[in-house]
């Protein structure tokens, strides 16, 4: 119609200018007396020439008129068929309105319930009066979408064929939905931590425990939560999701609420919380809940994780670092689960994570070590275009050909070793897309998963065994410690010296020669280990040192250092160069040993189309929170990230903006505590 209307308008245009031009010409003519006009033309002959054309334009005007009628008409008749002759009452009865449009989008009509909303839509563009709309262009069939207007929500359907959009007021229900979600149950468990390490029997420290207790109980009542003590160190709770809501904006103040409890010189509680909730099976919330405390409290505790039925995990809190909570008994419970899985197993498999480095090859061999030590066949999955240069120098100038053939295999050889007894063993990593090789996580239906970094949400699915200790300063660390407590090892068992010499050059990788804060005293107790089965310091140094281009490298990154906040930094590497890994973390670890700085963050090109983001810290800032927002991991001190398909430059901005909006969430409150 709208399309008609405007072809009248040119007509009519064009009549009038016809008109103009053949007056004027007519008057030029006869002014010049061209052809004698002034005897042939009377004065008397204009006024009947006007008259005609008067006469004229009224027939025409009249005529335009009655073709626009007629299209309204049509129009009107159309929307009639649609909707039928009384079926008005009825839709608004349903609190329905209807709306049609030509082929451009313009409201040719519009249904008497819309003008009682206030909604005048009729001559306007839909598209253009609500940009949603837009929505409808994109599908190919039909289409429906909620929109909100005025104080109104209506579920909007799109009959294309027939030019109709239908408007059905969903406004009460709408309403009546969100009070439903706000009243679905969540159910929730609270862990103190380190009860044990609190708990003893010294009447001062019992009495810690009792306000933390009481601090639990009464931020319940606050936030109107059903609380039940179920373990000694554990409570379930139960509240709905408005009253989540309230505590998710809180920012679950508990947990920096119970830290403030004791005095300098005691040990610090923290709360591991896990929550589940948006699914109407309560069996199915609580373990939602267990699974939510399980990570909270593998990723080294004192935060809370919301599960969410169908969305990612969301985390608060972890403002302090990861307090070692292994005791030798449950490491010789895990270690000698873990030797029975591999007396039972037919052959096993070990493998790390993409870009190996010194600590992932050195638990690596030194599992490998434990398997060959109880009589099974062993092999280490490894691929030559994703070991650190360094490691796979250090690899290829120890071992002979003959040895490396031996331990070392290939991705492809690897799945063909794959049987339906086959054990995989996974150190240095829980994040399955990061593993060297994937595909063997879902060839394998045995996997084992040792690791020290923090758990994320994205984690190996059912491992039949998982040591996660974030408490530990290396992979290498919890291996040696697996071989020093181990009951059910063979008789004469024992790592040879190649093996303890890699396993000491790990953790020297990851605690930077000892001097990190990861470093504990049970660091020096697997160095003691590894060095009675002849581990060589000399040799260990040797295989970490840097050659003169790399050293060369590292100062110039360094000379790029910027300081964003007071005691961050980050540094560039030059968006041409590709660079190691390794050299990443070795300009955050030179950063760290400058005075008044807290955390470093390096960027660096790792490959054509991947920039990788190294971060350390101090104690005192969580960089593993920072770097999880840009889908990394890793330590409270040390992690890292991969960005995919993005300049050197981008990443920069990334970091800089998650800094902006994250920095002051992770950063620790207090200083961090020594490992007790």
């Amino acid at each position: 119609m709208n399309k008609k209307i405007n072809q009248y308008k040119l007509v009519t245009l064009f009549v009038s200018l016809f008109q103009i031009v053949v007056v004027g010409v007519f008057i030029t003519i006869y002014l010049l007396n061209i052809w004698d006009l002034y005897d042939l033309v009377k004065p008397e002959y204009f006024a009947y020439g006007f008259l005609v054309l008067i006469f004229i334009d009224n027939i025409f005007l009249f005529s335009m008129l009655y073709s626009v009628s007629a299209l309204r008409k049509k129009g009107d008749l159309r929307t009639k068929q649609v909707l039928g002759n009384d079926v008005e009452e009825a839709y608004n009865f349903a609190q329905m309105g209807m709306v049609t449009v030509d082929k451009e989008g313009v409201v040719l009509w519009q249904s008497n319930f819309l003008y009682s909303r206030g909604i005048d839509i009729v001559n306007q563009n839909i598209f253009e009066w609500n940009k949603m709309f837009d929505n409808f262009t994109k599908s190919e069939g039909g289409y429906e979408l909620t929109v909100n207007i005025g104080d109104n929500t209506y579920n909007v359907k799109y009959l294309r064929t027939a030019g109709v959009f239908v408007f059905l007021d969903i406004t009460t229900s709408e309403k009546w939905r969100k009070q439903c979600e706000g009243q679905a149950t969540c159910v929730g468990i609270i862990t103190i931590d380190n009860y044990q390490d609190i708990g003893g029997n010294d009447d001062d420290i019992s009495d810690t425990i009792a306000k933390v207790k009481n601090e639990i109980i009464q931020y319940a009542k606050e936030h109107k939560m059903l609380l039940k003590n179920f373990k000694n160190d554990s409570y379930i709770c139960v509240c709905t999701y408005e009253d989540l809501a309230e505590v998710e904006n809180d920012g679950f103040s508990l947990l920096e609420k119970v830290k403030q409890i004791t005095k300098d010189d005691q040990v610090q509680p923290t709360l591991s919380i896990g929550i589940g909730h948006m699914f109407p099976d309560v069996n199915k919330l609580y373990e939602m809940a267990s699974n939510a405390v399980d990570i909270a409290m593998s990723r080294g505790g004192d935060q809370a994780v919301v599960n969410k039925y169908g969305y990612e995990l969301a985390f608060f809190g972890g403002k302090t670092e990861s307090i070692s909570k292994r005791n030798r008994v449950h490491v010789r419970q895990t270690a000698d689960s873990l030797v029975n899985l591999i007396e039972r197993a037919g052959n096993v498999l070990i493998m790390g994570h993409t870009d190996m480095d010194m600590d992932a090859l050195g638990a690596a061999l030194g599992v490998y070590g434990i398997v060959r030590g109880c009589g099974i066949s062993a092999n280490i999955v490894v691929d030559d275009r994703n070991i650190e240069k360094k490691t796979r120098t250090a690899m290829k100038g120890t071992f002979s050909k003959e040895e490396y053939s031996e331990i070392f295999v290939s991705n492809r050889d690897s799945l063909e070793k794959v049987k339906n007894s086959t054990l995989l063993i996974v150190v240095d990593v829980s994040r399955p897309r990061l593993t060297m090789c994937p595909d063997l996580l879902e060839r394998t239906k045995k996997v084992v998963v040792i690791d020290h970094h923090r758990r994320s949400e994205d984690f190996i699915e059912s491992p039949v065994l998982q040591y996660v200790e974030t408490g530990a300063s290396s992979a290498s660390e919890i291996v040696a410690e697996f071989i020093r407590y181990m009951t059910k090892k063979p008789k004469d068992f024992k790592i040879n010296q190649t093996i303890a010499t890699f396993m000491l050059a790990g953790i020297f990788l990851d605690t930077t020669f000892l001097k990190s804060k990861t470093t504990s005293y049970r660091t020096f107790e697997a160095c003691m280990v590894l060095k009675d089965f002849g581990a060589d310091n000399g040799k260990a140094d040797e295989m970490l040192k840097d050659d003169f281009e790399e050293y060369k490298l590292i100062n110039k990154v360094i000379g790029t250092m910027k300081t964003p906040y007071y005691g961050v930094v980050y540094c560039c590497c030059d968006d041409d160069d590709v660079v190691e890994r390794t050299l990443l973390a070795k300009v955050a670890n030179q950063c760290m040993q400058l005075k008044d700085i807290h955390a470093a963050f390096v960027i660096g090109r790792t490959g054509e189309n991947d920039v990788r983001i190294s971060a350390r810290s101090d104690g005192s800032i969580n960089v593993q929170v920072l770097v999880e927002k840009m889908n990394g991991g890793g330590h409270f001190s040390s992690a890292a990230t991969l960005l995919k398909n993005v300049s050197i430059r981008q990443a920069e901005e990334q970091l800089k903006e998650v800094l902006d909006d994250y920095l002051t969430e992770a950063q620790n409150v207090q200083d961090v505590k020594g490992e007790e």
